[in-house]
């Protein structure tokens, strides 16, 4: 029993309950988690789920928001994505989807419950697992990319940025974007705002976004036993440039683990921050609460 629960504020800062994976009980789980003083951002992968992020968020007066952005993987389709929630196994095939600046220009601007761009990034997990060459995606997922930290500049909104390594080399993706983000900002643009969402590089890597700006999220795989050297970072950056989030409906802390994720969920990784930081929860609470808060301008 989480000595925090009911008493004070959490944020989910990264969910994705605009997925098919509630489509039977999307509105239950949302009033699970405000019912238990926990906000949440929705997030969409492309044009169809960030719609449907912004017409959830419509429906609530506070405490729900949504995030508008395409994902690397849409970029190239025919990905199978798949995860075992309670024993049932939840899997989607990508539908390719090629960035339109416009139609996501006029549908971030169609609600003031837009708080973000996101989200979008780089993802290497697939290469060679599908018709086309590394680099040519590399090309394509930098161009998108390049796009979006546009539209985000524009519409002086945050970036809520994905980054995914090989499965045999991890870190390369990190370098990558830490590349490009270095690049934009050394040629002043200065706007450039955001979290690194679901952070899987390392010590360096986290420092280097830091002293960029960024923020840096952590989902329920900081929870894990294996999860060493993620935890080491947590306990060596700030607190007050570090997220909590839970990238439902996929990868549940303990004592979830391998069921379907939540955002009220977001407590156990909050209270693995507290113990990892040597803090109380309500601290952690309360600072990441305002930290995605100033992030994505909230009232």
């Amino acid at each position: 029993m989480l000595i925090c629960a009911n008493l004070c504020m959490l944020f989910d800062s990264h969910c994705h309950i605009n997925f098919n994976a509630y489509k039977d009980d999307a509105e239950e789980v949302i009033r699970r988690s405000l019912s238990k003083g926990i906000w949440l951002i929705n997030i969409g992968s492309q044009l169809s789920t960030s719609a449907r992020s912004i017409k959830i968020a419509e429906k609530y007066p506070e405490g729900v928001y949504a995030v508008v952005g395409l994902h690397p993987i849409h970029l190239t389709g025919d990905i199978t994505e798949s995860a075992t929630f309670n024993g049932e196994e939840y899997k989607f095939v990508t539908k390719q989807e090629k960035f339109d600046y416009n139609k996501y220009k006029e549908l971030a601007l169609s609600s003031e419950k837009v708080v973000g761009i996101g989200e979008v990034g780089l993802d290497y997990y697939y290469f060679g697992e599908n018709k086309l060459p590394a680099e040519e995606i590399k090309k394509v997922q930098r161009e998108t990319l390049a796009g979006f930290i546009k539209l985000a500049g524009e519409l002086d909104l945050p970036l809520v940025l994905h980054c995914r390594g090989n499965k045999g080399e991890p870190y390369g993706a990190y370098d990558d974007l830490l590349g490009i983000l270095e690049s934009r900002i050394k040629n002043q643009e200065s706007r450039i705002r955001g979290v690194i969402h679901c952070f899987g590089g390392n010590m360096e890597q986290a420092k280097k976004f830091v002293a960029l700006g960024f923020f840096v999220g952590f989902t329920g795989i900081v929870t894990f036993k294996k999860a060493v050297e993620l935890q080491a970072i947590v306990k060596e950056l700030p607190l007050d440039r570090i997220l909590v989030e839970t990238d439902a409906p996929f990868l549940a802390p303990e004592p979830h683990r391998g069921t379907r994720n939540e955002p009220a969920f977001v407590e156990f990784v909050a209270e693995k921050v507290a113990e990892l930081k040597g803090l109380s929860l309500a601290e952690v609470a309360a600072e990441t609460f305002k930290n995605t808060k100033e992030l994505f301008r909230l009232a």
